[in-house]
């Protein structure tokens, strides 16, 4: 086995600045919400969160990159590999795994939350649905939370900044408004990502969201799981005090999650078709102003 050490001699040092920019133009194309939020931080740390954030990307899109789960698993394997040390000489060839490899050393990243954020997407690649409440937290958390929490390490320039417990409620509430945003894409592709428990409580089995039907239902659960993504805001901000104000860049995109819902609870909401979206400048006003906000304490 390799050390992070050796792979990361493997990478040209001219190369990395190609592979940053790669990385920044990708999160601004494919994220964008998360690069306007990284421009408030301080711009020597940006290329790193850019790399964490193009490394999430990358591992979000294998099942659209593959036509059944087990190539999709391949590709996840080999992140796995990269990150611990299996994967000699590869990442050169990669610009996000170079990026990558390069913040994990520079910030002194921790492995495991990064291994458990592939792990956790292999959920993706099937059509199993979601069992439960405490399933999709456990997801929410081991994805977004912990992408919250790698940007605070970056953004704390390899420091412990604290806030793991409001990390863990930012990222569950982002989660969980971004895959009901998801819901027609999702129910058209198989996945659900409703939690199964709920969904029973309300009558409503898998088949139904997969053929497009489930009524008021539907409704029910998704109108459940809006309230439980305001729980996770109300103690996020119950936290706001034991958070310091410069990890408030990885935060700022959490900021979009209630005026989400609210779109969500207009007349005439349909799950199946209704497209939950906001104007780009809309977004770009609403993290100016949370991050206006983080500013001044």
């Amino acid at each position: 086995m390799t050390t992070d050490t050796d792979n990361r001699r493997d990478i040209a040092p001219q190369a990395l600045p190609e592979a940053y920019a790669h990385c920044a133009a990708l999160v601004r194309e494919a994220d964008h919400d998360r690069y306007i939020a990284s421009l408030y931080a301080p711009e020597a740390l940006r290329p790193g969160l850019f790399a964490l954030y193009a490394f999430s990307h990358e591992i979000a899109r294998v099942r659209e990159q593959v036509s059944e789960p087990l190539p999709g698993e391949v590709r996840l394997q080999w992140w796995r590999d990269l990150l611990e040390g299996d994967a000699q000489g590869e990442a050169q060839a990669h610009p996000v795994a170079a990026a990558l490899l390069d913040t994990v050393l520079r910030y002194r990243l921790p492995i495991a939350p990064l291994t458990g954020l592939i792990e956790a997407r292999v959920f993706d690649l099937y059509d199993d649905p979601m069992p439960s409440l405490s399933d999709l937290e456990g997801y929410a958390g081991e994805t977004s939370s912990a992408l919250i929490r790698l940007a605070s390490i970056i953004l704390a320039e390899g420091r412990d900044p604290g806030g793991a417990a409001a990390c863990g409620h930012a990222g569950v509430a982002y989660a969980l408004a971004g895959l009901m945003r998801a819901f027609p894409w999702h129910a058209a592709a198989g996945q659900v990502y409703l939690p199964g428990d709920i969904l029973g409580r309300n009558g409503v089995i898998r088949d139904d969201i997969v053929r497009g039907r489930g009524g008021p239902g539907v409704l029910y659960t998704l109108k459940e799981l809006r309230g439980i993504a305001r729980k996770h805001l109300k103690k996020l901000g119950d936290l706001r005090e034991t958070m310091p104000a410069a990890i408030a860049p990885a935060f700022l995109p959490v900021a979009l999650v209630e005026p989400y819902l609210k779109r969500m609870e207009r007349g005439g909401y349909d799950p199946f078709r209704t497209i939950i979206t906001l104007p780009a400048w809309q977004r770009q006003w609403i993290i100016w102003r949370a991050a206006r906000k983080a500013i001044r304490g």
